[in-house]
């Protein structure tokens, strides 16, 4: 089975994310003479634990999963030697047990007045997203562009899930690697913070088992911070839709954030204004 992680817990996940940036990183890229041929890529853990300062046995400790203690100093210094980037050095920390830097956990109940923006929002699509990428919330215009997902059972009512298990005629992302891999990183560095909760556990292992595409990307581990950007879709009724998707977060409830979805050409504006003057029940596909 590929990555389970359910019963592994937080150092399991820990060690796994420790090994994958390692080996990433070869001895030119940290200053040292390449040597006799490797068996494994990337620096050795020796080597690492020499560049970071630390002693061997404490970071093979820790990159097999022992419950040992590290400070932040320890995360900084070993954050340094792998090179990561601050979403992945946030996710480190997270993993590490580091107190101060966790975020809180994320709720599923919004205030009343968020459904008002959403709507206020329309025609622009607009939804509310936790970080798992479940959909809490949504306008009208959203559901004109994306109503397979909207009408999805609750427990599938989720962004991933859509991506990776629905068929293309229903799915109106066009399914480009970077994009894909962008959202599973950023849903990976949420991950750290609920590493061992079934809520979280249990859907990375539904989406593992539906998907061997995702069950491929989620094993690599890369982690990235959520932002905006300029999305394509493609939807079965009007085409090729360009839409400029801009997250923002929600002030009270951690964890959630709303995505407002701008046409970045007038075409795109257009074919969205026709979907939007459709009835619902025109926009599913007429297949499914």
């Amino acid at each position: 089975m590929t990555d389970v992680i359910a019963p592994r817990g937080r150092r399991a996940e820990l060690a796994a994310f420790l090994r994958s940036r390692r080996e990433r990183i070869t001895p030119g890229d940290a200053g040292l003479p390449p040597g006799p041929r490797r068996r494994t890529p990337g620096l050795r853990r020796e080597e690492v634990a020499q560049l970071a300062g630390v002693g061997v046995t404490w970071y093979t400790w820790l990159e097999q999963g022992r419950p040992i203690n590290a400070s932040v100093h320890v995360l900084d210094a070993i954050a340094r030697t792998l090179r990561l980037d601050p979403a992945e050095k946030e996710h480190l920390y997270r993993l590490g047990d580091v107190p101060h830097i966790l975020a809180p956990d994320a709720g599923g109940h919004l205030d009343p007045e968020i459904q008002i923006i959403l709507d206020g929002l329309d025609p622009l699509p607009a939804s509310v997203y936790n970080r798992r990428f479940d959909l809490l919330a949504w306008n009208r215009a959203y559901e004109s562009v994306f109503t397979r997902l909207v009408q999805s059972p609750p427990e599938q009512r989720n962004a991933l899930w859509h991506i990776f298990t629905t068929p293309p005629c229903c799915n109106a992302m066009i399914n480009s690697e970077p994009e894909i891999r962008l959202m599973v990183a950023t849903m990976r560095a949420a991950f750290g913070q609920h590493v061992g909760e079934p809520a979280w556990t249990g859907f990375v292992q539904r989406l593992v088992e539906a998907s061997p595409t995702f069950a491929r990307i989620w094993a690599t581990h890369d982690v990235a911070e959520p932002g905006s950007s300029t999305k394509v879709y493609k939807h079965w009724a009007v085409g090729e839709l360009r839409l400029r998707s801009s997250s923002l977060s929600i002030d009270g409830t951690p964890e959630t954030r709303l995505i407002v979805n701008t046409p970045s050409d007038p075409e795109s504006a257009d074919r969205l204004a026709i979907l939007r003057s459709r009835p619902i029940e025109l926009a599913v596909c007429p297949l499914h």
